[in-house]
């Protein structure tokens, strides 16, 4: 077995192996052209996100600059999803994300994880645990999601948070670790910031 197929089974794997490296550096080259392009070459970016990442849905948008080590290759987009500046994606596994979630500036997704065992580690070995996003979630500025993470749809994941475990549907979950702090309530369908309250009839 290839040390690409390990990748691909989510084994242990040499992630140096040259047959890996020249398939990732056609991506890391096609990253760079992207990150280029100027605001205005909208057309431009979404024939690249098209293209490179492994499912892109209808009106998705990325601030740049957006750091992959596949280039998002491995990234599965739904439909109107948007990204602020600095996303950054260790996506040697893949990531799912659904529709209409929101990425604040400097997330970081990893799929890529290193045996404790230090023999191992020190010959630069690792394995990969893909993530899901679900729909409408909302991840907040500098969030850091780990290897192998569920988070449920309509979900609000707060800024600065370590997530390193599941989190369900329809909560706020803040911290490091990451834990459920409350469910999104009624409170939330009038309020839209502590006691400011939404003016549906405006909207």
């Amino acid at each position: 077995m290839t040390q690409y197929e390990r990748m691909v089974r989510g084994l242990i794997y040499d992630p140096a192996d040259r047959e890996i490296l020249d398939e990732q550096s056609i991506y890391q080259e096609r990253l760079r052209e992207f990150n280029q392009t100027n605001p205005a070459e909208y057309e431009k970016q979404q024939q690249y996100m098209r293209t490179v990442f492994a499912e892109c849905g209808e009106n998705c948008y990325f601030t740049l600059p957006f750091y992959a080590n596949w280039g998002g290759h491995h990234l599965h987009l739904g439909s109107c999803v948007y990204a602020n500046f600095n996303l950054t994606l260790v996506d040697d596994g893949h990531i799912y994300v659904g529709d209409k979630v929101m990425f604040g500036p400097n997330v970081t997704i990893t799929t890529a994880n290193h045996p404790i065992d230090p023999e191992l580690r020190a010959r630069g070995l690792q394995y990969n645990r893909d993530v899901w996003i679900g729909e409408n979630a909302w991840i907040g500025a500098g969030a850091v999601i780990l290897p192998g993470v569920h988070i449920g749809k309509n979900t609000v994941i707060g800024a600065g948070s370590i997530v390193t475990k599941d989190i369900p549907d329809n909560v706020v979950a803040v911290g490091n670790p990451c834990r459920v702090l409350r469910p999104v309530s009624d409170h939330d369908r009038t309020f839209y910031y502590k006691e400011d309250r939404i003016d549906r009839e405006n909207l």
